[in-house]
């Protein structure tokens, strides 16, 4: 593996550095101890004797998308092959594996991966089995607003690509983590058990095992941390990687504190059916929030609908017929206008170089319109939250226990999977130059690298969300304004698609 997979973006962009010194203030990260009146510990030291059956390299508390692309890659990588990892998740699939049923209607759990994690899953050789599955490929977007202002066509041929990205359901992307992890000879345990409680200890000297004496293999003022499972086990590892989701446990244990707020938005997604194949990713933005309609193939859809938790309620009580109205109501003729090219863009754009501006015939086009709902309807609130480090000694976060971000974009997910494999590019860079994984110095090179790529996207999600939130006249002037320098100024609209396929954010105009 490459030493730093994802390059960091240049947050030197004029309007950015208030929002960089909100979210990379780092404040004095301890360890603890969280016993059973809920009071934290500070410093807390066991001095349980380290069972050497017992210890393992690296604990991954959480067996999710991200926390099994860390196990996969680590596996993959000679430096980490042979490193001893646990994973910790009461998921029962874990052990007993996923039942896919390929005649059954999509899970309306899914995730939306970008050209760059698609790479990066080839790499470690998880992709095959994603392949063999259902998934769907898009090579179109359009996203417009409610107000008939403007529109925005994207297409994977702008740059030079085959696709934007592909939609997976979450049950085949993680079958195919596990899959790919039941191929390789690499030494993991599974404890389908939930994080109890977390602290240091010593690893000096010896401890008996039986009647048998054995050393740890760590170096003498060395530490481990110790963990208790909620089944009475304990484990001991050299690093903990918290992968546990955005109500971390680990994060919470380790003391790492946080920045950020609950949108007054809850997202409900569903599974939709149309009578012909949808092709491409369409997204609007409705006056309570941003709509998707994402391709699942076989004439199947997945619904991100982002609106007021009242309205969500209002969604779920619906019967099917009067939600499937709801859905074309917000995708077509609902709360504004079509919106439609005009001479006055060609008016506003007239100062660009004639080469700079693409011909004006892509007309917008309206979704296909959903004929009936096939899956049940989730929701669930929605929120910005980011932690103010991602690394301790013995202890570093991962994917939504690091940070989380607002679905409009999909994008979540793919900055897990970018945490997950630069982490496991820094493990093997230490392992190579012989240091301890578990020490601050070292896991602090997987946050320099990952934080500033985290908060940026954070700030530009979170910017779009407030933007389109607003109803007010000048604003909507400056939002029409933009729809129509990304869809008519061919440099931009490139930058765009670059960076949400997972490139490192580069110039507008280039």
């Amino acid at each position: 593996m490459r030493g730093s997979l994802v390059k960091k973006p240049n947050l030197n962009i004029h309007g950015w550095n208030p929002l960089k010194r909100y979210f990379c203030n780092v404040g004095e990260v301890k360890l603890g101890h969280l016993d059973l009146s809920g009071h934290t510990k500070e410093h807390e030291v066991d001095d349980t004797p380290v069972d050497q059956a017992q210890l393992y390299d690296v604990a991954i508390v959480g067996g999710g998308l991200v926390g099994m692309a860390l196990a996969c890659s680590l596996g993959n990588n000679p430096l980490t092959e042979k490193l001893r990892v646990a994973i910790i998740d009461r998921n029962p699939a874990l052990n007993k594996g996923i039942c896919i049923n390929k005649d059954h209607p999509p899970d309306p759990r899914v995730s939306t991966i970008t050209p760059t994690t698609i790479s990066l899953l080839k790499d470690i050789g998880t992709w095959k089995y994603v392949e063999k599955n259902r998934h769907a490929f898009f090579s179109k977007m359009q996203v417009w607003d409610y107000t008939g202002g403007g529109y925005t066509r994207y297409n994977a041929k702008d740059v030079n690509s085959e696709a934007l990205g592909c939609v997976v359901e979450n049950k085949i992307l993680l079958n195919s983590l596990l899959l790919r992890l039941q191929d390789m000879d690499f030494q993991r345990t599974i404890f389908s058990s939930r994080l109890a409680s977390m602290s240091l200890c010593p690893a000096a000297g010896s401890c008996e095992t039986g009647s048998v004496t054995a050393k740890t293999a760590l170096q003498a003022n060395g530490q481990v941390a110790k963990l208790e499972l909620d089944n009475g086990s304990d484990l001991f590892a050299k690093l903990v990687v918290g992968a546990d989701g955005g109500k971390s446990l680990v994060r919470e244990l380790a003391g790492f504190s946080t920045i950020g707020w609950n949108y007054t938005q809850n997202a409900v997604i569903c599974t939709v059916e149309h009578e012909e194949e949808n092709q491409c990713a369409w997204q609007r933005f409705l006056p309570g929030g941003p709509i998707a309609l994402l391709p699942l193939g076989d004439n199947y859809s997945n619904i991100v609908w982002s609106m007021g938790p009242a309205d969500s309620s209002d969604c779920k009580a619906m019967n099917d017929v009067d939600f499937v109205k709801a859905i074309n109501h917000a995708l077509d003729y609902g709360y504004g206008p079509h919106p439609s090219s005009n001479t006055m863009t060609r008016d506003i754009l007239a100062w660009l170089r004639a080469d700079l501006i693409i011909p004006m015939n892509e007309c917008f086009e309206v979704p296909p319109k959903v004929t009936r709902l096939v899956s049940e309807r989730l929701a669930f609130p929605l929120s910005l939250m980011h932690s103010r480090s991602y690394a301790t000694k013995r202890v570093v976060l991962v994917g939504d226990a690091a940070h989380t971000v607002h679905p409009l974009a999909g994008q979540g997910v793919n900055l897990g999977f970018q945490d997950a494999f630069v982490l496991s590019s820094v493990i093997s860079e230490g392992i190579a130059l012989g240091a301890d994984i578990g020490e601050e110095s070292l896991l602090k090179k997987y946050e320099a690298d990952r934080k500033p790529a985290n908060v940026f996207m954070a700030g530009v999600l979170d910017g779009f969300q407030k933007a389109y939130s607003v109803d007010f006249g000048p604003l909507n002037l400056i939002r029409t304004a933009a729809f129509h320098g990304a869809q008519y100024i061919p440099p931009l609209k490139r930058s765009i698609i670059s960076y949400a396929s997972g490139h490192p954010m580069t110039p507008f105009f280039f």
